[in-house]
């Protein structure tokens, strides 16, 4: 494992909210007031889909690569100095269409992951083509590993090969499993020793299915450090280097992992 211990401490805001349903004016003016509270940051995340909530009207809704969600994050990270990521419907070069993160820099730089886990009970694997690579950004020295929403279900893909410090999902996670949300991410936390931020939605989407939030950071244990509950607004946590590092050295499972290799 790296040192950590000179890494500086990682400042996150998480941004839970409603969405307005399948209108990305609406949700990116929205958005831009929130980010406000947001400023000071390292890090700030979105929910899913933050442009449209979770629809399958893929084709009706999907942006170019480099569309008006694709500028407009550029243009709020830049403003804010931070890193900005949440996901938004894409139509890819090749024509298919992605539920896609878009990870923007201050810099004018913009990274991507598409979703690997398509949620099949909602038809999303008809409407979306699955993504094939795990991705790792970096953030002040910090390595962060993007997952989304249904990824979660799925400890191998969310298992660490990478030497990972915080793991990021984002999601549209109905209140109707929202036990299943609350008990995996502990267990993501802990069994890749590493810090986790969640930042799902809250309110009622245009199918009528309810969201309860539960946006929260974990530390490597597994504890809570934030717990958002279904609060509407944006909650900010420090994740601390140090604390990592001297988990890791004092408790270090990760020599005894076992090997193993991704077959896509």
């Amino acid at each position: 494992m790296r040192d950590l211990n000179n890494l500086p401490d990682l400042q996150l805001a998480l941004v839970q909210t409603t969405l307005v349903w399948q209108d990305a004016d609406a949700n990116r003016g929205r958005f831009a007031a929130l980010l406000e509270q947001a400023r000071g940051a390292d890090l700030i995340i979105l929910p899913e889909m933050f442009t449209t909530g979770f629809s399958m009207e893929s084709t009706k809704l999907a942006e170019p690569e480099e569309g008006a969600s694709y500028a407009w994050l550029r243009e709020q990270a830049a403003r804010l100095d931070a890193v900005i990521t949440g996901t938004v419907i894409i139509e890819a070069a090749d024509g298919s269409h992605r539920n896609r993160l878009l990870w923007a820099r201050p810099d004018g730089q913009v990274l991507h992951y598409d979703k690997r886990h398509l949620f099949r009970m909602a038809g999303e694997h008809k409407h979306y083509t699955p993504g094939a690579q795990q991705a790792v950004f970096e953030i002040n020295g910090w390595r962060v590993r993007t997952l989304i929403c249904y990824d979660l279900r799925f400890p191998v893909w969310s298992r660490d090969p990478h030497g990972t410090d915080l793991l990021l999902y984002t999601a549209n996670w109905p209140a109707a499993r929202r036990d299943a949300w609350n008990r995996l991410l502990p267990a993501r936390a802990i069994e890749n020793l590493c810090y986790v931020a969640a930042v799902n939605r809250v309110g009622e989407d245009g199918k009528g299915y309810l969201y309860s939030g539960d946006s929260q950071v974990l530390d490597f244990k597994g504890d809570g450090l934030l717990m958002a509950g279904d609060e509407d607004g944006v909650f900010r946590c420090t994740l601390r280097s140090r604390d990592l590092a001297g988990f890791r050295e004092r408790f270090p499972a990760y020599h005894d992992g076992d090997e193993f290799e991704l077959q896509l």
